[in-house]
């Protein structure tokens, strides 16, 4: 056999390979059962488990849309849960955020007030004198209408709930949709629809907390990466001050492949802060990218919104969090992107955790 021969031989048999494998994989479909998890106030909750054709799998409950888990494999195959999350119903008040969907307005509102149209609204003051993540009875601290799906490349987790009109006081009567949607490409989407019958704003996000060792080291090992040219500087209060600054000359560019450890000198409380994603509102986009080297794990955080809030979980450093979102404090910032919703529109805003691997033992970079 000739040289020419042999590589089409080989080009051929690569081929057939693929297409082998590509067939195997989608004969198996991804999955999602519900097992009994307890109950708030009489209402059943439920624990949902989501898995793909390779073995990614998500943990995810109707009290406040916590995800509980998300198992992911490392460079060698080995999987494991790669999020903070309550082992049972009764450790959730002890972490109210920890997984949660955060609303009607995730991160901080200055003063627990703001005015639209001509009119005041004044909120729950429950962080120091400011408001924070929708309030006290927030959407992290409801139990959702649940209902499941599933096809050849996705599993669907789809929760429903409803806001009352000056609920936490916010106006307007607010239909929520969370979809959760486990696919075959490793991707954990989150789609969020909303709609109101009077002019209020809104701001969803997810809070949950990555640790791509498994929990088995704190994340100051960790190498991060965030596609923002900007940020939004704070107060003593972490309250934006209005001004968008750049990242440049600062501890906040993280353009480049960063160890957090490494900006700690700077930062010794870790970061809690909102930067300004390059792209267009509305296009999902990667915010940003976090790596864990002894595992080769690897996150991206997609996202149509046009700030990801990059928090480290205080002093602890247990977990790292890329909040999709609007800017804090939007309603009191006109500069700020509008957070408005009236009657008539959807709100809508995709976020997207993706995991996979990468084969080197250092930064992928």
């Amino acid at each position: 056999m000739g040289k020419e021969q042999k590589e089409k031989s080989w080009k051929y048999l690569i081929i057939l390979s693929a297409m082998t494998f590509a067939a195997c994989t989608s004969t198996i479909k991804p999955t999602i059962t519900g097992e009994d998890w307890g109950s708030i106030e009489s209402k059943p909750v439920y624990l949902y488990t989501l898995t793909n054709s390779h073995g990614v799998t998500a943990k995810i409950t109707n009290y406040g849309g916590i995800l509980v888990a998300y198992y992911a494999p490392d460079r060698e195959g080995n999987i494991e849960n790669i999020v903070l999350g309550p082992a049972t119903l009764e450790e959730v008040n002890r972490y109210p955020a920890l997984g949660s969907i955060i609303g009607r307005y995730a991160n901080r509102i200055g003063n627990a007030r703001f005015t639209l149209d001509g009119i005041e609204y004044t909120l729950a003051a429950n962080n120091g004198k400011h408001h924070i993540h929708g309030g006290i009875r927030r959407f992290s601290h409801k139990v959702w209408d649940a209902t499941t799906s599933s096809d050849n490349h996705s599993a669907t987790l789809s929760l429903v709930c409803y806001a009352a009109d000056m609920e936490e006081g916010y106006p307007g009567n607010m239909s929520i949709l969370v979809d959760y949607i486990l696919n075959n490409d490793n991707e954990l989407q989150i789609h969020y629809t909303a709609t109101t019958d009077k002019p209020t704003v809104i701001n969803l996000t997810n809070h949950a907390y990555f640790n791509l060792t498994g929990s088995k080291e704190d994340v100051r090992g960790h190498h991060v990466r965030i596609y923002a040219d900007a940020y939004t500087p704070v107060d003593d209060d972490k309250i934006p001050t209005g001004e968008i600054a750049p990242v440049e000359g600062t501890p906040f560019d993280l353009r480049r492949w960063t160890v957090i450890r490494d900006r700690l000198t700077e930062l010794p409380s870790g970061y809690d802060h909102n930067f300004c994603v390059k792209g267009t509102p509305g296009n999902a986009v990667l915010a940003a990218e976090l790596f864990e080297p002894v595992s080769g794990r690897l996150l991206q955080t997609y996202t149509t919104e046009p700030g990801v809030q990059f928090y480290t979980a205080g002093a602890s450093f247990r977990g790292a969090c890329f909040e999709a979102q609007h800017y804090p404090d939007s309603p009191n910032k006109p500069n700020f992107p509008t957070t408005v919703l009236r009657p008539g529109e959807t709100y809508s805003q995709v976020t997207i955790y993706k995991v996979g691997h990468n084969t080197s033992a250092i930064s992928p970079d």
